[in-house]
């Protein structure tokens, strides 16, 4: 899937004048964790999140008041600090340069971008023109539908193929000893796992086939030091 299938196209902004009192209560009216900044001319100059407005003297959560060494040494650092923690207007606080994405990326290096940078919501640029917003409430939403998607019939076999194939792709998965069985869509898990996150991930494996209504898991734990097993349950 691409952003543009995704992304929110009619886009709430406000300008770097804006006060943060409306700011705020925009992103609370409209339910939403960002708003993107646009000058006058409506280029994209930042972005103001919750995150933006976390540090701030009327919640006592600014911080302790610097030393003497580090006002001494770094000034300049403690005044920008000091700018977006008591600022008033959304240019004084906002992220400026903020990171994007286009219409045309793939969802999947969205959601890691979104996740390796710890961002919620992402301007979409086509170009220098803002043309919507992703967030991450937009793909739990795509999650949503696609976890309650109804299954279409399938065969027993194909559903114990689609296991042994999936086991057979990932580099964890024991490459021998898991037998599968089906019967009227019910999974049985046989055979020989080396630890509980194979135990769950093969579990997991079985449960995402298309199709299935049930897996019950029978299969035996082995100790890799000691060799002791352990059967199911």
């Amino acid at each position: 899937m691409l952003v543009s299938e995704l992304m929110s196209k009619t886009v709430v902004t406000v300008e770097p004048d804006t006060t943060l009192a409306d700011a705020a209560r925009i992103m609370l009216d409209r339910r939403i964790s960002g708003l993107p900044v646009l000058d006058r001319a409506g280029k994209l100059v930042g972005i103001i999140t919750e995150g933006d407005l976390i540090r701030r003297p009327e919640l006592d959560t600014a911080g302790e008041p610097p030393n003497w060494l580090k006002s001494f040494l770094m000034p300049s650092t403690l005044a920008a600090d000091y700018a977006r923690t008591h600022g008033r207007h959304v240019s004084e606080v906002m992220t400026r340069n903020p990171v994007c994405v286009g219409p045309d990326t793939r969802l999947g290096d969205t959601a890691e971008l979104m996740r390796r940078r710890r961002i919620k919501t992402l301007p979409v640029l086509d170009g220098a023109r803002l043309v919507g917003v992703i967030a991450r409430t937009d793909l739990l939403r795509a999650l949503s539908l696609k976890l309650i998607a109804t299954q279409p019939k399938i065969t027993d076999k194909a559903i114990g193929d689609h296991i042994l194939a999936a086991l057979a792709r990932e580099r964890w998965a024991p490459k021998y000893g898991i037998r599968v069985h089906v019967d009227d869509q019910v999974v049985d898990l046989e055979g020989i796992i080396f630890s509980d996150d194979e135990r769950q991930a093969v579990r997991v494996i079985a449960e995402n086939a298309p199709g299935v209504k049930q897996v019950r898991d029978n299969l035996a734990y082995v100790d890799p030091g000691s060799g002791m097993a352990i059967p199911a349950g």
